[in-house]
């Protein structure tokens, strides 16, 4: 993941350091104690947010620069996570280990990656573990304020129902709204958000 090394190897966090909103938005979701996997989390800024609500977080990411912009973010902050360099292409999710999975933009992975990442969502959540997910939709190739320029990487309505049909959905929603993340993300987008819980 040279490239992830690059977009991240300045002194300012690409995507800034406050929490993704939809994620912070959610927040009476969460459980009060638990574990929690932070996916893809880069520079930490969604990890280190989910640490401050009490959860045990393990933050997961391919850029060796991403996490350790995590760490200085995490000792400013001062909570703690686990950290893990680690290809998700390959990387073991586990069978029923976290209470709560944040999957925040992670649109790098191409459908047949995608389908085993979602795999790894799915197995990894324990009954009654819920997934936060957001990502963009088609239409932002139109903004280019962000995100993949491949339309296989990005995401819609049926693609995430389909994906995900054995979770309980509480939340799904379309929409276009101005991200201010840094200057990664910046300007109108089309995102859209998943909320599912693994029944149990």
């Amino acid at each position: 993941m040279n490239r992830w090394n690059e977009r991240y190897a300045g002194a300012d966090f690409l995507f800034g350091t406050a929490p993704n909103a939809f994620l912070r938005a959610e927040r009476d979701r969460l459980p009060a104690r638990g574990s929690a996997l932070a996916l893809a989390d880069g520079e930490g800024r969604n990890g280190v947010w989910l640490a401050e609500q009490g959860l045990d977080v393990l933050a997961v990411d391919a850029s060796e620069a991403g996490l350790a912009k995590s760490r200085r973010l995490a000792a400013e902050r001062g909570v703690s996570l686990t950290w893990e360099l680690a290809d998700l292409a390959r990387w073991d999710f586990g069978h029923e280990r976290f209470d709560v999975i944040a999957a925040i933009f992670f649109q790098f992975a191409d459908p047949a990656l995608r389908a085993r990442i979602f795999e790894g969502i799915r197995a990894a959540l324990k009954s009654g573990g819920v997934l936060l997910l957001e990502g963009y939709r088609p239409e932002q190739l139109e903004y280019r304020t962000g995100g993949p320029s491949e339309l296989a990487h990005l995401y819609t309505e049926p693609m995430l129902r389909e994906a995900f049909a054995d979770l309980r959905i509480e939340h799904l929603a379309s929409y276009d709204t101005e991200l201010d993340e840094g200057a990664g993300h910046r300007g109108m987008s089309a995102l859209i958000d998943l909320v599912a819980r693994k029944p149990g």
